[in-house]
């Protein structure tokens, strides 16, 4: 039996939200639960029962509530959650109107802001108005070209409480890449800065704006929020205004526009590393109970708590965010580098912002223990009570460097989901404790489950997630896909009627889940699969290794394993390197997982949320297209892999 590296102590799991709802639900139905399994079963079982009871313990806010929570339940895709009853997403948002600090902005300088829920009321009141003399009605779609700055949080309730629609890029984006997604989904206004800062460097869109304004003929006006000047010069942009000229000052109050439970609030846009993005349209009471779901009964979020992610608005992680108003909590917005102007940047924050929830990514903790930071004994975190990490699977030894290094009593909740459900299907569990190496549950009301190629279950070993029944956060639809034949495609072709979620991963011992990477990328020499998630956990923990990508190469009439390694401070790679690359891989796994070849390159290509592109290098390496290279933060790095001679012997 697995020994857990941390465990919550009993009055941690009584004081949880979690423990409060599970016995509030065996009051209320007269249930006997007792633990996380027993519940978890019977969320999956009763998923109507479930999901009310999320609706009823989170105080959703409705102009009115459905007469049944689920339609067709036995439709997937199309079983209708909650679909008479009617609310606004911003409302619920914005249901705090006191002084509890609802916004604290920072950057890479020592800029601070702050709003009180009050003042972010009033703010999103103002702009509010503005937006409704534009002529922004229901249903229509307003764009972000934004960094993550107060504004924006402003500008997506103003957008919402109208009923409207809201989509966002963020500013590394370049123009070809926001007109690839906003061009397909006709926005009628854009909000853009004028700006952004990164790693030290102030860095001006406007011309990228003037030329997306040029393409995307459906937009009526565009915002300028003045970020990185007082009065940016906005002349040239067509039909152009400045933020401040669109506040109406005098304008006090929201007449929040109730919508379908069903109805659009975003649009999110898959990578588009293989083709065009997918346009992901989510609706509003399906997102808000999702993430409230997971903010209040798996992350334990009240009013006190301190949020944080680091994300960009190019992330569903920072629509995951900002629903965390309708906790009550208080936001920590941060715009810039993570390890600018110096490594520890995010932990002098954490310190002095009285952070309780840290949000990054496995690659931001593992950068952090190669760079020899050592929060626990360079910053004070009395307040740091949850650690979550997303975008790409946490090696066992991030757990360990965690407790070594951040701090020792934490819940460290690897988290696991996505753009396309705009939520988790693993995460954090209050009542459970945290093991090496494994996301610590399924989230409640997700019939998560592991199939075999056949679509068999599996009670033990590796295969697809997939989801069996309906949730409320599935897409509403794909953007022009008035068929479902792109939806179906994404999620259902593999199993008919069952959701296929594109990762390999396995249920553990303790019910917890490991995520191998993903399917698309699953390594196939001599018929065995395995996971690049595998190998890289071995190799990233070489100190001199900074990071690692792997793909399977045709060869010989079956595939051979190729590891590209990018090494720390100007090292070559001999002989010597590999070796100890080979034996660490082949000591730790299986000889299987070893690499044939192992290449070193200079830098690894990645999406603009900072995943790496497994796809795209294969499709370079055996001499496919890769037909969307504005979906890569640093496209010219895949030159690098390109007509190899080590791959032609």
């Amino acid at each position: 039996m697995y020994r857990p590296i941390w465990t919550p102590n009993p009055e941690q799991v009584k004081c949880s939200q979690l423990f409060q709802f599970m016995q509030q639900l065996n009051q209320t139905r007269q249930l006997s639960l007792t633990n996380y399994d027993e519940l978890y079963d019977w969320s999956v079982a009763q998923p109507e029962a479930f999901w009310s009871a999320v609706w009823q313990h989170s105080g959703v806010i409705a102009s009115k509530t459905a007469t049944q929570a689920l339609e067709d339940p036995e439709k997937m895709p199309g079983a209708r959650w909650f679909a008479d009853a009617e609310l606004n997403f911003a409302e619920n948002l914005l249901r705090f109107r006191d002084d509890h600090p609802a916004v604290i902005f920072r950057n890479e300088t020592a800029s601070r802001r702050t709003l009180s829920y009050r003042e972010l009321y009033q703010q999103t009141a103002q702009l509010t108005a503005g937006l409704s003399r534009a002529g922004i009605q229901p249903g229509d779609i307003v764009a972000g070209y934004l960094p993550n700055i107060p504004e924006t949080l402003v500008a997506m309730l103003a957008t919402t409480a109208l009923g409207a629609v809201w989509t966002s890029c963020s500013p590394d984006f370049g123009s070809h890449g926001v007109i690839d997604r906003f061009g397909q989904v006709k926005p009628k206004l854009l909000i853009c800065a004028d700006g952004y800062q990164y790693n030290g460097q102030n860095i001006d869109v406007l011309p990228r704006v003037k030329s997306i304004s040029r393409e995307i003929q459906s937009i009526e006006q565009i915002i300028v929020i003045p970020y990185m000047q007082r009065r940016p010069a906005i002349a040239s942009l067509p039909n152009a205004i400045l933020w401040q000229d669109v506040l109406v000052p005098d304008n006090d109050s929201i007449d929040f526009v109730q919508r379908p439970f069903n109805a659009p609030l975003y649009i999110l846009y898959s990578s588009g590393t293989t083709g065009v993005p997918k346009c992901i349209v989510h609706g509003i009471g399906g997102t808000l109970l999702q993430h409230l779901k997971e903010h209040q009964l798996h992350t334990d979020i009240e009013r006190n708590d301190v949020l944080f992610y680091f994300t960009t608005t190019g992330w569903m992680m920072w629509n995951w965010l900002v629903s965390g108003l309708a906790s009550g909590c208080t936001l920590l917005l941060y715009d810039g580098a993570p390890f600018a102007p110096t490594t520890e940047h995010l932990w002098q924050i954490a310190e002095q912002e009285n952070i309780s929830v840290f949000g990054t990514s496995a690659k931001y903790i593992s950068a952090l223990e190669k760079a020899g930071v050592h929060p626990v004994t360079q910053c004070r975190l009395p307040a740091l009570r949850t650690l979550l990490s997303t975008g790409s699977p946490l090696a066992q030894e991030s757990y360990d460097y965690v407790y070594r290094s951040i701090k020792s009593d934490l819940m460290l909740a690897s988290i696991s989901g996505g753009t396309d459900i705009i939520g988790c299907f693993a995460l954090g569990c209050p009542m459970r404790p945290v093991y090496r190496g494994e996301l610590q549950c399924r989230g409640l009301g997700m019939a998560v489950n592991i199939y075999d190629p056949s679509g068999q279950p599996l009670i033990s070993g590796k295969g697809e997630l997939v989801c069996e029944q309906p949730f409320p956060s599935m897409p509403i639809y794909f953007w022009d896909d008035p068929e479902q034949a792109k939806y179906r495609q994404a999620y259902f072709s593999r199993y008919p009627g069952i959701w296929s979620h594109g990762d390999y991963a396995e249920r553990t011992a303790q019910d917890g889940m490991i995520i191998h990477g993903r399917s698309d990328a699953v390594l196939n020499p001599g018929g065995i699969r395995i996971g690049t998630a595998e190998i890289y956990r071995q190799v990233e923990h070489l100190d001199w290794v900074q990071e690692a990508l792997c793909i399977d190469q045709p060869w010989l009439d079956d595939t051979r394993i190729v590891l590209f390694v990018v090494l720390k401070d100007g090292l070559t790679l001999t002989a010597e390197h590999e070796q100890k690359i080979r034996d660490t891989i082949r000591q730790n796994t299986t000889p299987r997982h070893v690499p044939q070849k192992i290449i070193q390159v200079a830098d690894i290509p990645r999406t603009l949320s900072g995943k790496i592109v497994e796809l795209a290098v294969r499709n370079i390496v055996t001499g496919q297209p890769v037909t969307n290279l504005d979906a890569l933060a640093n496209p010219e790095a895949l030159e690098a892999f390109r007509d190899l001679p080590q791959l032609q012997e």
